[in-house]
């Protein structure tokens, strides 16, 4: 491991060890518990592996994490505002005690990592959501990983670091904080003003960035997110491409890209203050902050999670410390009748004031129409056309939920049959009895193994989605933390209609022709859902229909009307 100097008085720590040593490690972790890295365990091992996330050492121990809840520090008084934690299941945990090593696994069962466990404990996920995002709205992405895909028990301990995880795209904009460091040297750039983003760019971007580095005199560093971001964004490889795009339209000399591995939380204020630690890691020495950094759009109530300044207020209170000066700026617009951006603030009602919005840009994208040159590049529209060509339709999936018995099986066939009567589209059915038999041949009812069976109806789904296809589900579901799995598998590559199959257990009892609720109440059928198992009611399905009454066809067109108010069924 090595050291170079970083952030707030701390080292860079990187806690990779030496090839022989990794070499031994890997011999070590053959015999060690092995866990199992989720998509956002692995950005978080890799910024603690390459100094990202220095001063961390490992994922945070109770003590660490108690105080970063509370009051946005670890234990010693650094500044941290983010839980950085591994979190693990109840039965995994079970044979774990501090001193204790295992393994940290990759996607192919590769060993990244050891850790060395020095605590472990059950969190109070509903407080982390409340102190860290400032809300329990499950509408909020980070609120809904926590409470809902969260396992219960947090490890943390320190790590020895083999390999980092291996990624085969863009490898030369991959850099380290040390190896960005070294080229920003090499350039003789002192002074870099770093611009977070994860979204494609366009002109309005440009001429923001352009600004902030000619208010700093600094050097500009795009250094976009291509970890995990807010389900439903566009994919990493397409944003990637339109930033090379873009690079070609700053001056020669002012601009770089790098890209930052990074697994969004959307905590808006509290994020803020972590991407700019993060940026002093990897060289920057100032920070771009635009209106509501980092939030997830409206709550349930219709209101913004995060004030649009809010971010760049609690920012502002800690740049010193951190050593990062922040930039703030507000929106610019385009005013037509100057042909030129300006500041949002600076617009007068003399002002021709245009914009195209993510949505508009997205039905022009499907329209193939004109999208203008004032708005973005033709390099740029070039790549998202070719990713979003013309009149292609959207995937999605539909995800019935319900008791045994609810009727999501006839309003699944139901509604297909009348998506075919008015499309040609292929449409696949996971039906949950069917699944049962072919890809969870094998699984029980335990908790554990009806959680994998609709994670694995899920992965299936979203591999439909994302080619294009429409998947319909029609699982029990019982829990809440697997069906939010699917829905942002699905919602990862393309639309998601979660229904909840909302008939009473007494309908769904007299519907029974198997005897299935009858045995059950024998007790002769354990861990069955509605009797002695639970059923997690949906709190903020897209459709929640009673099956109990009216006729299937009826109550499938109102999943129709839905789907074609949102043009999805073309």
């Amino acid at each position: 491991m090595s050291q170079l100097p970083a952030p707030h008085g701390g080292r860079l720590c990187q806690l990779l060890v030496t090839p022989a040593q990794a070499d031994a490690l890997r011999l070590e972790a053959a015999t060690l518990p092995a866990w199992d890295l989720s998509p956002r365990q692995r950005c978080d091992l890799e910024l603690l592996l390459n100094g990202g996330f220095s001063p961390l050492t490992g994922f945070m121990g109770q003590a660490d994490y108690d105080t970063v809840v509370s009051d946005m520090r670890l234990a010693d008084g650094t500044l941290w505002p983010m839980p950085v934690t591994l979190d693990v299941s109840s039965q995994f945990a079970e044979g774990l005690a501090p001193g204790a090593r295992i393994a940290l696994r990759g996607t192919d069962n590769t060993p990244l990592a050891i850790l060395t466990v020095n605590s472990l404990w059950q969190p109070d996920l509903a407080h982390e959501a409340e102190q860290v995002f400032g809300t329990s709205d499950r509408l909020h992405p980070g609120v809904a990983h926590l409470l809902q895909r969260s396992h219960p028990v947090y490890v943390g301990g320190t790590l020895e670091g083999i390999q980092l995880p291996a990624h085969y795209d863009f490898v030369e904009l991959r850099d380290t904080p040390a190896e960005l460091r070294e080229r920003l040297q090499a350039k003789g750039w002192s002074r870099v003003v770093a611009f977070q983003t994860r979204n494609p760019l366009h002109r309005a971007h440009r001429e923001l960035t352009l600004r902030a580095a000619e208010r700093t005199g600094a050097k500009l560093l795009i250094h976009p997110v291509v970890g995990m971001t807010k389900p439903g964004d566009v994919d990493h490889y397409t944003r990637v491409r339109c930033y090379q795009a873009l690079m070609a339209n700053y001056p020669e000399g002012l601009a770089a890209l790098s890209l930052l591995p990074l697994a969004m939380r959307m905590g808006g204020p509290r994020e803020a203050v972590w991407h700019a630690i993060i940026r002093k890691n990897y060289g920057c020495t100032h920070f771009i902050v635009g209106r509501d950094h980092a939030g997830p759009g409206k709550d349930s109530n219709g209101q913004p999670f995060y004030g649009a300044y809010d971010a760049q207020e609690l920012l502002a209170a800690h740049a010193e410390e951190i050593g990062v000066e922040m930039v703030p700026f507000e929106a610019v617009v385009y005013a037509e009748n100057r042909d030129a951006y300006i500041a949002a603030s600076q617009a007068t009602d003399a002002d021709t004031i245009r914009d195209i919005s993510g949505t508009e840009l997205r039905q022009r994208l499907h329209e193939g129409a004109d999208i203008p040159d004032w708005f973005s590049f033709p390099e740029i529209v070039s790549v998202l056309r070719e990713r979003y060509p013309a009149g292609r339709p959207p995937g999605f999936a539909l995800f019935f939920t319900g008791l045994s018995g609810a009727g999501k099986s006839t309003l699944a066939q139901a509604v297909i049959s009348l998506m075919m009567e008015r499309s040609s589209r292929p449409v696949t059915l996971l039906d949950g009895d069917e699944v049962r038999k072919h890809l969870s041949k094998g699984l029980g009812f335990s908790r554990e193994d009806r959680d994998a069976n609709v994670t694995r109806i899920g992965w299936v789904a979203s591999e439909i989605v994302r080619h294009g296809g429409i998947a319909v589900c029609a699982p029990i579901a019982p829990f809440a933390q697997p069906r939010s799995q699917v829905r942002a598998l699905c919602q990862a590559h393309g639309g998601f209609c979660e229904i909840h199959v909302a008939t009473s257990l007494d309908v769904c009892e007299s519907r029974d022709r198997k005897g299935l609720y009858a045995a059950a109440r024998r007790g002769e059928i354990k861990q069955f859902t509605g009797i002695s198992d639970p059923y997690e009611v949906p709190e903020n399905p897209e459709l929640r229909i009673d099956a109990g009454s009216g006729d299937p066809r009826t109550l499938a067109m109102k999943i129709i009307d839905w789907i074609e108010q949102r043009d999805w069924l073309r």
